[in-house]
């Protein structure tokens, strides 16, 4: 289908998108549904390959279970987060809607906190080395956050501020309770998926096979929050802030994505520098239950 070019920008209407993946009338079935789908599918196939290298924390029933309380993290996390962080106000006044999970509205950094919390409870129930374990679940969680940006650019949702590019994209906007085409913005999703996705993955592939991150413990999973909070950060400023946190980013002079953001490049950074002094032995063992 041709593009349609406005004022030098791409029109999503012209993309020929749909939210819905399949739609058979009594039940929908939406793209950012499967995103998810695609990114717990993913994220457990890579975890697979990174425990049969020697010195691995963990064993494939492990594994089983990290999935399990990872993917609860993930969905319960990430919307509770997106409740109290973002739209707090509307949830206390429409509480039923908390539970429209179809309709969007998840916070990434109320994932990984749930996420944190399942992999904390493994761990200490199984007596696996928590931090060792979220190394490993970092180098795989960057399979989510590119569908997962793909799927919010086909909602047409989140996306970036007004900007005169080649190539920006004209969303539909309601205006006056009538959807038009609204001003070109950067396509602030896309720059999530290629940074939080395609470039952090390759950052941890190359820490993960090509040098010994994975016997520092917490190195890991430092750059991932370090390089996430500091890819969020910056995309930011490209990208348009919650219709109801407009006047909050007004007032600090920064979103809410960033502030959030910040401690993330701080801890990111802090388990980076100190992870050499926590590298100890690991037999080169795979298969056991726990080798570390």
């Amino acid at each position: 289908m041709a593009i349609q070019s406005v004022i030098g920008a791409i029109v999503w209407n012209d993309l020929g998108l749909n939210p819905v993946a399949l739609d058979l009338g009594f039940f929908q079935l939406r793209w950012y549904s499967l995103a998810y789908l695609a990114g717990i599918f993913l994220a457990y196939w890579y975890l697979l390959k990174l425990i049969k290298q020697p010195g691995a924390p963990m064993a494939r029933r492990h594994v089983d279970d990290l999935v399990f309380y990872g993917a609860l993290g993930v969905i319960l996390g990430g919307r509770i987060g997106y409740v109290l962080f973002y739209n707090l106000s509307y949830y206390l006044q429409h509480p039923l809607d908390i539970f429209k999970l179809w309709d969007g509205g998840m916070s990434f950094h109320g994932g990984m906190i749930g996420t944190v919390l399942g992999i904390l409870y493994l761990s200490r129930k199984e007596k696996l080395q928590w931090l060792r374990v979220h190394d490993y679940v970092a180098c795989c969680v960057p399979f989510g956050l590119f569908f997962g940006r793909l799927a919010n650019f086909v909602n047409h949702e989140l996306w970036g501020a007004p900007t005169d590019v080649s190539w920006a994209v004209r969303f539909p906007e309601m205006v006056a309770g009538v959807t038009v085409d609204g001003p070109p913005r950067h396509p602030s999703q896309l720059y999530e998926a290629g940074l939080e996705g395609i470039v952090l993955f390759l950052i941890l592939w190359v820490m993960f096979w090509k040098t010994k991150s994975r016997y520092e413990p917490g190195k890991l999973v430092g750059a991932f929050t370090f390089f996430y909070g500091l890819f969020r950060f910056l995309v930011e400023f490209v990208r348009e802030p919650d219709a109801q946190l407009t006047g909050f980013a007004q007032a600090t002079g920064l979103h809410m994505g960033q502030w959030l953001s910040l401690p993330m490049i701080i801890l990111g950074a802090w388990l980076m520098w100190t992870a050499k002094g926590r590298r100890e032995r690991v037999e080169p063992i795979a298969g056991s239950e726990s080798v570390a």
